[in-house]
């Protein structure tokens, strides 16, 4: 993958890549410091950028907090394709994307969109199902 996307893959990128592939959640800066806590932090936030000016990863803005999650595979350096709503839930304080919203797909029929970003705020399907027990 970080070779399709011109990127040299270094074990640290490799080790990034692998961690935001397992989540499902956008993850910030400070809590993958946290997860690589052996890393230099100037290496990890590099890594970020890369991945972020490639195609790699899109970012994210929660209020004051910048998070990454990947991207769908035919973004790339010239074009981020990630036009979807993020979704931020209130009470697990977690942001996941949901990849079909109508309002883009009518969108697209009448315009030439080339970025969304479109972020919600409310209580996850999880947190929802917790209250409810």
């Amino acid at each position: 993958m970080l070779k399709s996307k011109n990127i040299r893959p270094t074990s640290m990128r490799i080790l990034v890549y692998e961690f935001l592939k397992s989540q499902i959640a956008a993850r910030s800066l400070a809590e993958m410091e946290r997860h690589f806590y052996q890393a230099d932090k100037v290496t990890l936030y590099r890594t970020l950028k890369t991945f972020e000016e490639k195609g790699v990863v899109h970012r994210i803005q929660d209020d004051q907090v910048g998070r990454y999650l990947l991207c769908a595979h035919d973004c790339d350096e010239n074009s981020h394709k990630d036009q979807h709503l993020h979704f931020y839930c209130k009470k697990c304080k977690q942001t996941t994307c949901e990849v079909n919203p109508a309002i883009v797909k009518d969108a697209a029929v009448s315009y030439r969109i080339d970025e969304i970003k479109i972020t919600a705020k409310g209580i996850c399907k999880y947190c929802l199902t917790q209250v409810e027990k």
